[in-house]
């Protein structure tokens, strides 16, 4: 059991590597960061030493602008030697992006969890011209503004492939409990869930190393989401129960190395923000949810500001993620309105459920 005691959040690192650039942040372990053309504008990836190459975690996007920074990078900063490995934190563009293409055009091993190559590779075969009818049904439950769905049916949606080199057979699975050898380093994974399912982290045993990906950041919250690919998910209920699985291992003395925003101390405490920050969350959606509504008329009290359209579809997923939390918790009901949406609403004890799933009963 590690000392949990929680002190102030430190960045030790105030100045981001440049896009051809790299800073070092310990021995043999190099911070880069990549660009993303949306509001979160990067993505931290890292270089870990194993001496005769590198050991890449996460890859930013596959896009022409990418793979010229890594050219850069590659004989830049990583001194021309090889990728031999990338070990990749979990399965969203922005972190296994290009890991396809270090596998196919560099000759790297990929490591990742099985359930984040599983998704990826799925996802990254999956093109649509048009979204699937359970995707809009998914958004006509959420209860999505009428003539945003419109548009939305009639509209290519963004493919996984778009930002997602292909991914060639196979991967080394990484799993809760296991020890690699990486940067001169022995690290051990710890799995999380909640933004995605076994997102991988890795704990040196060896100094106070932590990389965190997503589900370590210092001042943002990760998008809890819940898609059409399952739309009873509970993101928040694992989320709240990985904050809580991986405090036991937190020090005060981590330094953990983000997926986005700066290296930070302070791990404790940024644990506890992050369950308390959905708890509060939550409370404002018990006192909103007094009266009947729709997933999507519940943006302002979980994100206590208004939503725009280039924000919308990441906010829908997230308060699905929040209205779903209280009805398969049994604290709220929810039943079908005319046009297809769910209402949701308090519970009264003495009030039966509807609509509750069997295993939940």
């Amino acid at each position: 059991m590690m000392d949990g005691s929680r002190g102030p959040i430190r960045y030790p690192f105030d100045t981001a590597p440049d896009p051809d650039g790299a800073v070092e942040i310990a021995p043999g372990v190099l911070w880069l960061r990549l660009p993303l053309p949306m509001a979160l504008d990067h993505v931290n990836v890292y270089a870990l030493d194993d001496g005769d190459g590198w050991t890449l975690v996460d890859t930013g996007i596959s896009s022409r602008r990418s793979r010229a920074i890594w050219a850069t990078l590659l004989a830049g900063p990583l001194g021309g030697r090889p990728v031999n490995r990338v070990i990749v934190t979990h399965h969203h563009p922005d972190h296994v992006g290009l890991a396809g293409w270090f596998q196919s055009e560099h000759g790297a091993e990929l490591w990742t969890s099985r359930t984040a190559w599983l998704f990826a590779r799925m996802l990254q075969l999956d093109e649509q011209d048009r979204p699937a009818p359970e995707t809009l049904a998914h958004y006509r439950g959420a209860g999505m503004d009428p003539a945003l769905l419109e548009r939305r049916a009639s509209e290519r949606p963004f493919n996984f492939a778009d930002t997602v080199a292909p991914m060639p057979l196979g991967f080394r699975n990484l799993a809760e409990g296991d020890v690699i050898r990486a940067g001169g380093r022995d690290w051990d994974v710890r799995l999380g869930d909640g933004h995605a399912p076994d997102h991988v982290t890795l704990w040196s045993r060896d100094d106070t190393l932590v990389i965190g990906g997503d589900q370590l950041l210092p001042s943002i919250s990760p998008n809890l989401g819940v898609y059409a690919t399952e739309p009873l998910n509970d993101p928040v209920a694992a989320w709240i129960d990985s904050c809580t699985r991986l405090a036991a291992h937190a020090r005060q003395d981590h330094l953990v190395l983000p997926g986005h925003k700066l290296p930070f101390t302070g791990l404790p405490t940024r644990l506890q923000q992050m369950i308390d920050n959905h708890h509060g969350a939550l409370d404002r959606l018990r006192a909103h949810l007094a009266q009947p509504r729709t997933a999507c008329e519940c943006f302002l009290p979980l994100f206590k500001r208004e939503i725009a359209e280039g924000e919308y579809g990441l906010a829908l997923v997230e308060a699905v993620g929040h209205v779903n939390h209280l009805f398969l918790t049994g604290q709220a009901r929810r039943w079908r309105r005319a046009d297809g949406a769910w209402l949701y609403q308090m519970a009264d004890n003495d009030r039966e459920i509807r609509d509750r799933p069997a295993a939940m009963h």
